[in-house]
């Protein structure tokens, strides 16, 4: 969805469109929008007056929207919904005086956008030894939400963490992180026994990809993580009878076929389809994008 909001965005207003931050964590993602005209920025100082900006997927905080505001900018805002779920969730618990925990990463992009919707009522906690540095009294209220894109295990330990020291800290209603981003996980600790080795199509400043080869690495195999078919290196494969291809959920599903390629001509490989949960969720073009296209006469269906 986000991608999509670009892409007609620039259909729209043609270039250069400005996006403020990646638009998803995915370098072949990026450097192909950016030869279309899109202009990536971490500071909206960057963005001339006026101009239309894209929010990327991961989310902004309300400062980032003020400060939008002031230069006059056309918002297109393509925060993955899951992401704003965390938000409105953020917001709901400071509302009613929780001190809240969020569990992530503190220097990732959609860390800094949840946290900055309460910054005053919100700590980082990225792992389960961070539990015994917060000093909160025993009967604190507390409440706790995830990054979207975290390993599953490894928030569940973080998570089981808190409730140990603070049996009564409250959960959000249903849990935050990502579907695509559980279902690929749990599809790599159940199909890694039968591989020798996994690669994973992605990037490295993707979390979610990162978290895959930390998942194949704990069922005991080796596991890299590639940008795309080139970075295979042959010794990896040396010896090898079986390989488990997996992807990031923001890797474009032709460098998946790119490599499965690869593998069946350099190496002689049959390919093997897996699925072991269907994926029909669908996320329909931020109203800011329809609002856009309205103002232009133009569709963004």
């Amino acid at each position: 969805m986000a991608i999509d909001a670009v892409e007609k965005t620039l259909a729209i207003c043609g270039a250069p469109v400005y996006v403020y931050h990646e638009i998803v964590h995915n370098r072949h993602v990026v450097e192909g929008l950016q030869r279309r005209g899109v202009v990536f920025v971490d500071d909206l100082s960057q963005v001339p007056e006026g101009r239309v900006v894209v929010f990327s997927a991961h989310g902004i905080s309300p400062q980032i929207r003020q400060q939008a505001q002031q230069r006059r900018l056309i918002p297109v805002d393509a925060t993955c919904p899951l992401v704003t779920k965390v938000h409105l969730e953020v917001l709901r618990f400071a509302r009613d005086g929780y001190h809240i925990l969020f569990i992530g990463h503190p220097n990732h992009d959609e860390a800094v956008g949840t946290v900055g919707e309460a910054p005053d009522n919100i700590s980082v906690v990225e792992k389960p030894e961070d539990v015994a540095k917060l000093d909160f009294a025993a009967d604190a209220k507390l409440a706790f939400v995830t990054q979207t894109t975290l390993s599953v295990a490894d928030a569940q330990r973080t998570i089981a963490a808190l409730k140990q020291r603070w049996p009564g800290i409250v959960s959000p209603a249903k849990e935050d992180i990502c579907y695509a981003t559980t279902n690929r996980q749990k599809a790599v600790s159940e199909l890694a026994k039968e591989a020798d080795v996994i690669l994973v199509v992605g990037s490295r400043n993707s979390s979610n990809s990162k978290r895959l080869v930390e998942t194949a690495k704990q069922q005991g195999r080796d596991a890299y993580l590639i940008d795309d078919a080139s970075e295979v290196d042959c010794a990896w494969l040396a010896g090898k009878q079986s390989v488990l291809v997996t992807a990031g959920a923001s890797a474009p599903d032709h460098l998946v076929q790119e490599l499965l390629r690869k593998l069946q001509e350099h190496f002689g490989g049959e390919v093997q389809s897996r699925t072991l949960v269907e994926e029909n969720t669908r996320f329909e073009s931020p109203r800011s994008l329809k609002k856009l296209s309205a103002l232009n006469g133009s569709s963004a269906r």
